[in-house]
């Protein structure tokens, strides 16, 4: 009997070595999932890494990051995310763009959040709802080169690039991809469907260079095969650095004018995601004007929004106007300008 209880006092020993133990990797456990937060992000890694890591040595919190494939960019991330919707695997998504954000709230993708750091953002980068929040990104300029034609000769408007005398020397990339296609949703929402189909009829109608992208309206400018074209301020910047030739025009800057279209960089946090609270933490970083100030330095955000934060120096100068664009309207629209502009311009 005695060799029975020294057994089962070893045994309940045992026991409760194991469970403290059992315990201690529970709680080691827990807390390393406490100390990361997982992003989907459509954003260069080239510049969001470095954002990654900043974040990681200000806050202790790891940032497991998930890159857009090239090939599928965008969309690859935000069909995973939606096919992912029953079992969260991401806690942000951080897209270089805004559209196809939408298409998560839609879907139902996307849980409400308020960062107090968002206070200070534009209505038109804020959804009313509370689901996603904007910040600086690109712009839509008309890059143009000034060995064949002067600043002063140029259109200043969106709508007079479609009737000036130099359409047939401009370029624009196909208006159903990109962020020309998002730029033409823009349009139809703020002029309204009539305006807006009319305006690119007579884009077509009177001769514009229709090109593969907005790299090669860049480059056909650059090149002297054409006088200017819209494209994004990524582009136009960049190619301005190895050729002098060339310098950009903010359309709509005039009094009265609607202001240049910038396309947000947008951030959302993903419904029933593994960490919350650092998904919060991240986001109210991402937000700041000091990560802001990162971005514009870095290059990839070129019309910052937040008070106090500096533009490219080739931006410097007087205050943009942004457009006061609905993101919202645009995505209803989308579907309506891609199907006309199909028909306008794929003949």
């Amino acid at each position: 009997m005695k060799r029975n209880d020294r057994f089962f006092k070893k045994l309940t020993a045992f026991c409760i070595v194991f469970l403290i133990i059992l315990t201690a990797f529970s709680i080691t456990g827990c807390e390393k999932a406490s100390e990361e937060v997982i992003i989907y992000t459509s954003v260069d890694q080239l510049y969001s890494e470095k954002i990654f890591a900043d974040f990681e040595e200000e806050t202790g919190i790891k940032v497991k990051a998930v890159y857009d494939i090239e090939a599928s960019k965008t969309v690859g991330l935000v069909n995973r995310l939606i096919s992912e919707k029953d079992n969260p695997q991401a806690d942000v998504f951080w897209n270089g763009e805004i559209l196809q954000t939408l298409v998560l709230k839609e879907n139902e993708v996307l849980e409400k959040f308020h960062p107090s750091a968002a206070e200070g953002l534009p209505d038109s980068f804020k959804d009313s709802e509370g689901y996603w929040y904007g910040f600086g990104g690109r712009a839509r300029v008309l890059i143009y080169n000034k060995d064949l034609i002067s600043e002063e000769a140029l259109p200043k408007t969106i709508e007079a690039l479609a009737s000036g005398d130099n359409v047939v020397k401009t370029g624009i990339a196909y208006p159903i991809f990109g962020t020309t296609s998002t730029h033409a949703a823009v349009l139809y929402a703020f002029w309204g469907e009539l305006k807006a189909r009319q305006y690119f009829t007579g884009l077509y109608e009177n001769g514009v260079i229709v090109l593969d992208g907005n790299g090669p309206v860049k480059d056909y400018v650059s090149q002297k095969k054409l006088f200017m074209g819209m494209t994004d301020t990524d582009d136009a910047l960049s190619e301005m650095e190895v050729n002098d030739s060339l310098d950009i025009l903010l359309p709509d800057q005039g009094e009265g004018g609607m202001g240049t279209l910038v396309i947000p960089n947008s951030v959302v946090r993903i419904k029933g995601g593994p960490n919350p609270g650092q998904a919060d933490i991240f986001i109210e970083y991402l937000l700041s004007p000091e990560t802001e100030q990162k971005l514009v330095n870095d290059n990839w955000i070129h019309i910052p929004v937040h008070e106090g934060v500096n533009p490219p120096p080739q931006l410097s100068g007087d205050k943009i106007k942004i457009m006061d664009a609905d993101f919202q309207e645009a995505f209803k629209m989308l579907e309506k300008s891609n199907s006309d502009l199909t028909s306008i311009f794929i003949r």
